[in-house]
């Protein structure tokens, strides 16, 4: 397989002899290169030694030596500065288009790493490395978590910087793109974001400063107030409510004035979900919000404390929502104020990446460090995969571990990545 060759080479788990070229010209590897995992030559600016010449260049990587051509390599100049050839089995002879021909090396993949790999592979269990975790260090699990952690957050920025763009350059409103995503606390974050994006909140920002439009504007564009999103258990009492004929006029207008096609409805999700969490109870939390003024992005950035931010993200459901939880379905009264749990959660997912896009794209250090205080400060997620990995003798203390669990899970452990995983790495070195 011919990503544990890559995996050989990269770790020079190479055989206890002298290696030599196909045709016995001694081999001695300086430096292994940069693993390219882009188009190209697998390994970039590669230090070799053949036949005691110093070649530095790159190598390519293949299970057999045919599959040069296969590739169409011996005909493609991007191959042309490849100074080795590595391979499992040397079945031919290889050359550039210009007839250059390349020196091979025929590197076995050592049959515990062969072993460990089909191991980690075929295991039913997840993780699939849980044999190996108690035994390793804290300095190796903390290294590991602490790149991992910052791997998330690189991402999480990525995909920040991208709503930035689609809105045109405003940070403000990727902001609030980026906060409505996880007020749908999982399972409606697609939808929640859809809504912000076909929102246009500079539209709604004319008319702010009240909360009976701002909500009309928010349950309209959601589609919410559309018949068809109504239960029908509730729907002869719905179109009765006065408060969602009001609703539904007050949209309407904005509507005509601002040209605005509201949402799929059929894109919520309200199986398995508690009352709590109906998209019209987190709509009418984010109206509030919107409306308070105290969590817009500039707010945000000058937040000094946790105090401060969830006095920042302290939010309620509008008068009608306190004794209603869908519209015309009628509940006990309460408040419905966003809990301390999920205000950490939104701190976590949407306030710690932005004050770290924010901070890396303008070069304001003392944000990013925020950021990764405010991850150390929070107690762990709870959740399924942070309960998985305490099973195995992995606990995670602070948000900033459980942060990096859920990047292990979803980015190696879900896509069998244990060849990129230091967990795997160590597996794949033991004699287990």
């Amino acid at each position: 397989m011919e990503k544990l060759l890559h995996y050989v080479w990269k770790h020079r788990l190479f055989p206890l002899k002298e290696l030599t070229t196909t045709d016995g010209q001694m081999v001695e590897v300086v430096d292994t290169g940069l693993h390219n995992s882009n188009s190209g030559p697998d390994f970039f600016n590669a230090k070799v030694k053949i036949g005691g010449e110093m070649w530095v260049g790159n190598v390519e990587i293949h299970d057999h030596s045919k599959d040069w051509f296969r590739h169409g390599h011996d005909s493609d100049k991007a191959y042309d500065n490849v100074i080795l050839h590595v391979v499992e089995e040397a079945d031919d002879d290889v050359t550039t288009s210009d007839g250059r021909k390349i020196p091979q090396l025929q590197l076995p993949v050592p049959e515990t790493v062969k072993k460990n790999y089909e191991s980690l592979i075929n295991e039913d269990r997840y993780p699939p490395c849980y044999k190996i975790i108690p035994t390793l260090s804290k300095i190796k699990v903390n290294s590991w978590l602490s790149a991992l952690q910052t791997e998330r957050l690189e991402q999480k920025t990525a995909a920040i910087v991208k709503r930035v763009e689609q809105s045109n350059g405003s940070w403000e409103e990727a902001f609030f793109r980026t906060l409505a995503r996880n007020f749908g606390f999982g399972i409606n974050g697609d939808a929640f974001e859809a809504w912000a994006q076909n929102l246009h909140i500079g539209f709604v920002a004319h008319h702010r400063d009240d909360i009976f439009q701002v909500e009309a504007f928010f349950m309209g564009q959601a589609g919410l107030l559309k018949p068809e999103a109504i239960n029908s258990r509730y729907l002869e009492r719905a179109i009765d409510d006065d408060y969602y004929r009001r609703l539904l006029s007050e949209y309407k207008y904005l509507s005509l004035k601002f040209n605005l096609t509201p949402m799929d409805p059929s894109m919520w999700r309200f199986m398995r979900l508690r009352p709590q969490n109906f998209p019209h109870i987190r709509v009418s939390q984010l109206a509030q919000l919107y409306n308070s003024g105290t969590a817009n992005l500039s707010q945000i950035l000058e937040c000094r404390n946790m105090k401060e931010l969830h006095r920042a993200l302290a939010t309620s459901v509008t008068e009608y929502w306190q004794t209603h939880f869908l519209f015309g379905a009628e509940c006990r009264k309460s408040y419905k104020v966003l809990s301390t749990a999920s205000k950490d959660l939104i701190i976590i997912n949407t306030v710690v990446p932005m004050l770290f896009a924010y901070g890396r794209t303008f070069s304001k250090e003392y944000l990013c460090d925020r950021a990764f205080s405010l991850l150390e400060e929070l107690a762990a997620e709870k959740n399924s995969i942070v309960t998985t990995w305490k099973e195995c003798g992995l606990e995670a203390k602070t948000a900033a571990d459980s942060q990096a669990l859920i990047q292990l899970k979803k980015e190696y452990c879900d896509r069998k990545e244990c060849l990129r995983c230091r967990f795997g790495y160590e597996y794949m070195s033991s004699n287990s």
